[in-house]
């Protein structure tokens, strides 16, 4: 796993955030929530690949 990963994730999370207070200041909540859940998804696909990368490292480790 990579450092630039972690840094990754926080740069998403810090710019979520900001936008969801941003459109929650407008008045344009419903944007704001799709804000939150876009981020989220992208932060889950970036986890679940490292994910995938592990358990196909496992999987040559033990011969599997």
């Amino acid at each position: 796993m990579d450092i630039n990963l972690l840094f990754k994730i926080a740069a998403i999370g810090i710019l979520v955030a900001v936008l969801h207070q941003v459109l929650v200041r407008a008045g344009r909540e419903d944007q704001a929530m799709m804000t939150t859940l876009a981020g989220l998804v992208i932060v889950l696909s970036m986890v679940i690949q490292e994910i995938s990368s592990l358990f196909n490292s496992v999987r040559t480790l033990f011969n599997l």
